[in-house]
């Protein structure tokens, strides 16, 4: 191993040079990044760097406040959607007769759709059981989803008493209380 001291000093001069240029090119980036100041009077680079990192910790500041109105934005949107679904928790229901025929419509939230779920498809059955019982035949049933809300119709042809109507209303409410 020998010791060159001017191969030492090249080596040294040489990493010294990259490291300035290397920085040259870190603080252009960062002067590119940076919006300038409208002032005529050129500043110096420790100057420059105070800007830079007063403008990244405002940046900082309005991310921070940014992400706090947005949060604030979501939690009403999430409250606003809440309480208009509390309406449609618990299922609401019109039974309309008209002449011979009778309408039952039922209103459930997207989450308690009778189609799909057990306890609600137990609830279908027992009001086209208990239109059975009256004498009614079921002409249709179909449903239809509006945004938030599933509408379940069931149309049937009276062939029951007249109070029919109001003993099918007495059975939805009672089973809708007891779920």
């Amino acid at each position: 191993m020998e010791n060159n001291p001017s191969s030492s000093r090249t080596d040294t001069k040489s990493i010294e040079q990259n490291r300035r240029n290397q920085m040259k090119d870190l603080f252009s980036k960062l002067n590119s990044v940076v919006p300038h100041q409208s002032s005529r009077e050129a500043t110096s680079q420790p100057d420059k760097i105070g800007e830079a990192t007063n403008y990244i910790k405002n940046l900082q500041i309005k991310l921070e406040k940014m992400k706090e109105k947005r949060n604030n934005l979501i939690d009403i949107e999430r409250s606003k959607n809440a309480s208009m679904n509390m309406g449609l928790k618990s299922p609401q229901f019109k039974i309309q007769q008209m002449g011979s025929a009778l309408e039952i419509v039922l209103v459930t939230g997207m989450d308690c759709q009778f189609m799909f779920a057990w306890q609600n498809i137990f609830f279908l059955t027992e009001t086209i059981r208990a239109l059975q019982e009256e004498g009614y035949d079921i002409v249709n049933a179909s449903y239809t989803v509006v945004e938030n809300a599933v509408f379940h119709t069931i149309h049937c042809q009276v062939g029951g008493s007249a109070n029919g109507a109001l003993r099918i209303s007495e059975k939805i409410k009672k089973y809708l209380n007891g779920c």
